[in-house]
């Protein structure tokens, strides 16, 4: 029986929805563990539910289905804050001994990846224990990215415009290495998705902290509703293209 591949080809759609996807997953994420208050240990029970359960109707599925597909990128980006958040205010290690800590755990599941397979390729995947291992490694680099943007903010002082500013600059420049280089197009995509994710959680911060601390003031809610709404509507695009393309 013929296989079908089950994950997002990498196109600038691609790019443009994981990006929202992680700036929701940071607001969305502060939402729960700071708007309601209903703490970073509860949160991060709830997060983990959610992104196993969006994993297993993910996993489930026999092929590509784009409203799946992001629902599982969108936990894993909400559970990497609460990851995050546990390790920095729960354990008390700090976002620089998380970020590396998250960095060992993503580089031994592309290790454990590359030792199986003999190689790093994202797509297509039609193997169901490689999709696990892509969400471990996805997971990892969300936690990883959470991590490393609050470290910029919080540890060095940046202001919450100036992490993403540093962040995007960093994108553009593996876009340019991409187009203008012959280095290998997976570790410019793994590196590329690791800088997304801590360009969306402090261009989430700068949309929902307060204006003394260098933000919008948007809050937790609305900035999270207003991501919600662009992704929705992106993901409907993206499932017209299948359907088009079929």
């Amino acid at each position: 029986m013929e296989r079908i591949n089950k994950v997002a080809a990498i196109t600038l759609l691609f790019w443009i929805m994981k990006i929202i996807a992680t700036t929701l997953g940071e607001t969305l994420g502060d939402f729960f563990s700071m708007t309601m208050n209903f703490g970073y240990s509860a949160t991060l029970v709830a997060t983990l539910v959610f992104f196993l359960i969006t994993l297993g109707i993910q996993l489930a599925t026999k092929k590509y289905i784009p409203v799946f597909y992001w629902l599982v990128i969108i936990a894993t980006t909400t559970l990497g804050t609460e990851i995050s958040d546990f390790i920095d205010r729960t354990l008390h290690l700090g976002y620089a001994m998380g970020s590396l800590l998250l960095l060992a755990c993503l580089i031994a599941t592309l290790i454990l990846w590359k030792l199986k397979y003999k190689n790093l390729e994202v797509f297509p995947i039609v193997d169901r224990n490689k999709e696990i291992y892509y969400w471990v490694a996805i997971l990892f680099s969300n936690s990883l990215g959470t991590a490393f943007g609050d470290f910029l903010s919080d540890n060095i002082g940046l202001s919450y415009l100036d992490g993403a500013l540093i962040t995007a600059a960093i994108i553009i420049i593996v876009v340019l290495l991409h187009y203008f280089t012959k280095i290998n197009h997976v570790v410019l995509f793994w590196i590329a998705f690791v800088f997304t994710r801590p360009f969306g959680a402090t261009f989430g911060d700068f949309l929902t902290k307060p204006l003394a601390k260098g933000g919008l003031d948007l809050g937790t809610l609305h900035a999270s509703l207003v991501c919600a709404f662009i992704i929705g509507i992106l993901i409907l695009v993206q499932q017209r293209q299948q359907l088009k393309n079929a």
